[in-house]
């Protein structure tokens, strides 16, 4: 059979239709170029029927071209096109003519099928009638049909002109409906044995129920039925009279009545009553077609088939118009009506008649009065009930009483007819209690989701959420006033009097927020702002920071100088006591004894916990985290210059402590939210989530213009290096063994093995003796090694000072003993370092008795303050520009008066060169709220992962 063509891997096919249709052919084409299959048939390449002429792309016009083809009929592409498979290898044409096939197939197992009488007098089965549903689909199909499906060139004309897609496509499903039904069956439905035989019958002429049979889907005319409010008194067509004349008793008319009507196809401007048809047929035939009255009454014996109502109008003399009572115009309003449409009847509503029943959500609470915000809490529950209006007015208890009562489809109502839907009736009367925090978030302009389904954004927020909203609203748009208070010993900047103002602003709400400021711009002197304002404003109360162990002699140091009225007391080490804490205390404390002592904390009546660089607790299920959250405080402040470190859920762990209940439970957002936004990229929800966030997040950058002219400019270079022979050979080896194992592992253990390859890979780039374990020989063995001495000796020879950053312990004891050879004054400062003598390193470094600090990321990547250093190097990469920069504003931060030089070493060819050029489409993704952490890269499938760490020649 010649339909096997149809399944050749890049073939195409062009539909040429045939009279009568189940004689269409479809023509099997390979584009020029395309290569062809070494077996299975192909088109031939004889000229004359074998070929066809199509208009073919040829540069940037198309031309004629007369190209071999197959021909496979119809009758024996249906069973191959209706079960072609998605995956199939022939070209778009032949997946659209297999959608096509099943279209056409699924219209005629509903019986949108016709016998009819082609233009060649031969009996033919057509598609038809069809419902507005069918009608759209099948427009949208074929302004999808690809170019090539329908390239049939016509004539010599010029331009070149190609057949319609959406002819085509209605002749090709004419095709396969007259091709499919020919069977013994299919006689007695069409009343005539021609329409089961194969060979063509002539017919016309011969079959006077054949023109009125298959009129309905050709006529002339289009019938419609017109619903008009009646007049008072008006029962014409009152369902009692069959006559059609009326009845005595005006006051028991019906609300609506059906005017059937009229219109010309060929011109749909003129529409007529059908009540005009009947006064004079010859003249309104002779203006709309000679075939309307026959038109008409095979109209409503179809649709009386679908809906019984119109059996009335058959019963007239003249049917012309149909009395209605609330039930059957209800049910106008609903499934009916397609139906109608399919069986060729439109129902056709007047726009000022009906009026539509709105329904709106409402949250009503009392949770917080508009003075008194203290204390909030976001999960407290709220009551959602639901308001009705009607042309903007708002229904009362008695009306929606009426409503609920109405046996009828509709009901008159405030001078309206007004559908009374059961599904919306059933909605008022229900209640639903939410969490405050979930009323807050669609005050703000959220989506408001209640058990799964979304109710939009236009939700009514009353009592006193309404009025916190438009607290948080002003904050936002008008920008907060700006406070520097008494007792601080500096001059605040601008912008950080306008974060002073912004969280004494949250935490008067008893909010709390997120300040998200770039590190270096100055949170702490911003929190003890905060501090000093609240204790000179109200009852004074401590203040509990949460800090890295790292920066706890900063912040000591930092009260004491801009503080220096403020108590500050150490809540760490052996001797730490709460005993005799005095009301305006700040007390410091790190994570680690958060972790281990809880209890103690919550037992102090806190007016303020801060937790700085928080980043430390975004995993919301960690001991940390949830110790933390056994504090109690009037408010809480998260201080993190990286919000979003890897995912959304770093988020809604610090709003979730700092405003619980606002975001909702995790399992939502990780649903509702965080799937749209990362995974979809959903700009809506982008959006809806930033407008939601923003009140309770202060996010203010270095590269802010109110910002950036008090920072000294910081260039940022990728220094490309080579590898040394021993790098190349160990790296080569160790991707060949490896990926093997990786490409034979699956699920945990494949993500396993790719995370050991990455750190494989990364040691030997940083250095040969790193990887191998070994202590020496250090000097020649590494290019980025060379490179980075290289740099640092004339960083040294111009007398500047230098921070050399990377990620293993390993590596920075190298690196230290290595450049301390150099003659170089060098220092590693590591997670294994005394706090102590932590802070010896760093005031040798800022007094000038260092040259270069060594320093591991996770040790030394937040709360230092480098500022002598000019030059930052990225020894290794951490493959996150968030985590990348906070190391970078060791350096780069308020006080520093120089430019920063930011080096970023990269071996040339490897797996470093390729994460760097992904880096910067990380660093957007992580502007607009979500930040991809490097865990992506055990996600990838095998080829991509080897395209990812093979070696490339340079």
């Amino acid at each position: 059979m010649t339909s096997s063509a149809l399944l050749e891997p890049g073939v195409e096919a062009v539909f040429v239709p045939g009279s009568p249709a189940r004689t269409g052919r479809l023509a099997v084409w390979r584009p020029p170029g395309e290569a062809r299959p070494a077996t299975g048939s192909s088109p031939p390449a004889r000229e004359g029927a074998d070929t066809l002429t199509l208009a073919l792309p040829a540069g940037s016009t198309v031309r004629r071209r007369a190209v071999p083809v197959t021909w496979v009929p119809i009758s024996e592409a249906v069973d191959v096109l209706a079960d072609l498979p998605a995956s199939a290898a022939c070209g778009p044409s032949v997946h659209a003519w297999a959608d096509a096939t099943r279209d056409a197939l699924g219209l005629v197992a509903r019986g949108r099928i016709v016998p009819a009488c082609d233009d060649a007098g031969h009996d033919t089965w057509r598609l038809g009638p069809l419902d507005p549903a069918d009608a759209a689909r099948r427009f949208i199909a074929a302004a999808a049909l690809p170019p090539a499906a329908h390239a049939r060139a016509h004539d010599d004309a010029r331009p070149v002109r190609i057949t319609s897609a959406q002819w085509l496509l209605d002749r090709f499903g004419d095709a396969v409906a007259d091709a499919y039904v020919r069977t013994a069956a299919a006689a007695v439905a069409a009343g005539h044995t021609a329409f089961a035989a194969g060979p063509p019958t002539a017919v016309a002429g011969q079959l006077e129920w054949l023109g009125t049979t298959s009129r309905g889907a050709t006529a002339a005319v289009a019938v419609s039925l017109r619903l008009e409010e009646a007049p008072p008194g008006d029962d014409r067509g009152d369902p009692s009279r069959g006559d059609g004349t009326g009845g005595d008793d005006a006051d028991d008319g019906p609300g609506f009545v059906g005017v059937l009507q009229v219109a010309s196809r060929a011109d749909p401007s003129l529409v007529l009553d059908a009540a005009d048809l009947w006064v004079a047929p010859e003249t309104i035939a002779a203006r709309v077609g000679a075939d309307a009255e026959t038109a008409v009454l095979l109209a409503l014996r179809r649709g009386s088939r679908v809906w019984s109502p119109l059996g009335r109008l058959l019963d007239q003399a003249r049917p012309d118009r149909l009395a209605l009572d609330g039930v059957e115009v209800g049910e106008l309003l609903g499934p009916v009506a397609d139906a109608l449409a399919g069986a060729g009847i439109e129902v056709l509503w007047p726009r000022d008649v009906m009026a539509t029943l709105e329904t709106r959500p409402t949250v009503a609470s009392d949770v917080v009065g508009a003075d008194s915000a203290a204390g909030l809490r976001l999960d407290t529950l709220c009551t959602l009930r639901w308001r009705a209006t009607v042309g903007g007015e708002e229904l009362t208890d008695a009306e929606l009483d009426q409503l609920a009562q109405v046996k009828e489809g509709v009901v008159r109502l405030r001078g309206r007819w007004v559908r009374a839907d059961p599904d919306r009736l059933a909605r008022l009367r229900s209640r639903a209690d939410l969490p405050a925090g979930v009323a807050l978030a669609a005050a703000l302009g959220g989506p408001l989701v209640v058990d799964g389904e979304s109710l939009g954004t236009e939700v009514a927020v009353e009592g006193g959420l309404a009025t916190l909203a438009e607290r948080l609203r002003a904050t936002g748009r008008d920008g907060p006033g700006a406070i520097t208070p008494e007792g601080l010993r500096a001059e605040l900047r601008p912008y950080q009097a306008s974060g002073v103002a912004w969280m004494a602003e949250m935490a008067e709400l008893g909010l709390g927020g997120v300040l998200a400021d770039d590190m270096g711009l100055g949170k702490t002197v911003q929190l003890l702002a905060l501090h000093l304002h609240r204790r000179a404003t109200g009852a004074p109360r401590p203040t509990l920071v949460v800090c890295p162990v790292s920066v706890l002699g900063t912040w000591a140091r930092e009260a004491a100088r801009f503080a220096p009225d403020v108590p500050v007391r150490r809540f760490h080490g052996s001797s730490r006591s709460l005993d005799g804490l005095p009301e305006d205390a700040i007390v410091l404390t790190t994570y680690g004894v958060v972790r281990r002592q809880a209890d103690v904390l919550a037992e102090v009546r806190w007016g303020l916990v801060a937790a700085d660089e928080a980043q430390m607790v975004k995993n919301p299920v960690s001991r940390t985290a949830r110790a933390l959250r056994r504090i109690p405080a009037g408010a809480r402040f998260a201080l993190t210059g990286t919000p979003v470190e890897n995912r959304l859920v770093d988020l809604w762990a610090l709003l979730d402590w700092t405003t619980p209940g606002l975001l909702g439970s995790l399992d939502r957002f990780r649903r509702e939210v965080a799937g749209p936004v990362e995974v979809r990229r959903d700009p809506e929800a982008t959006e809806a989530l930033s407008r939601l966030v923003r009140p309770f997040l202060l996010r203010r950058r270095k590269t802010d213009p109110d910002i950036a002219p008090d920072l000294p400019p910081k260039t940022e270079i990728d220094q490309v290096v080579g590898l040394t022979v021993e790098q190349a050979s160990l790296y080569r080896a160790v991707v060949s063994t490896t990926m093997a194992e990786v490409e034979a592992a699956t699920g945990m253990a494949r993500r396993g093995l790719v995370l050991k390859l990455l750190t494989g890979l990364k040691q030997i780039c940083n250095h040969p003796a790193q990887y191998l374990g070994q202590p020496g020989p250090v000097p020649g063995r590494s290019g980025k090694l060379d490179a980075t001495t290289e740099l640092l000796a004339t960083v040294v020879d111009e007398g500047d000072a230098a921070l050399v950053f990377t990620q293993y312990v390993a590596m920075g004891t190298l690196l230290e003993r290595h450049l301390a050879g150099q003659g170089h004054r060098v220092a590693f400062l590591h997670g294994s370092v005394p706090v102590g003598r932590r802070q010896e390193m760093v005031d040798a470094f800022q007094a000038g008795d260092l040259d270069v600090l060594v320093i591991s990321v996770k040790a030394g990547g937040t709360g230092l303050t480098l500022t002598r250093a000019t030059h930052v190097v990225h020894y290794d990469r951490w493959w996150n520009p968030a985590v990348e920069d906070q190391a970078s504003d060791r350096a780069w931060r308020i006080g520093q008066d120089r430019p920063v030089l930011v080096h970023r070493m990269v071996c040339e060819g490897t797996v470093e060169d390729r994460i760097a050029e992904l880096l910067a489409t990380k660093r957007s993704l992580a502007d607009a709220v979500v930040a991809s952490g490097e865990g992506w890269v055990s996600e990838l499938d095998d080829d991509a992962l080897r395209s990812l760490v093979d070696l490339a020649e340079p």
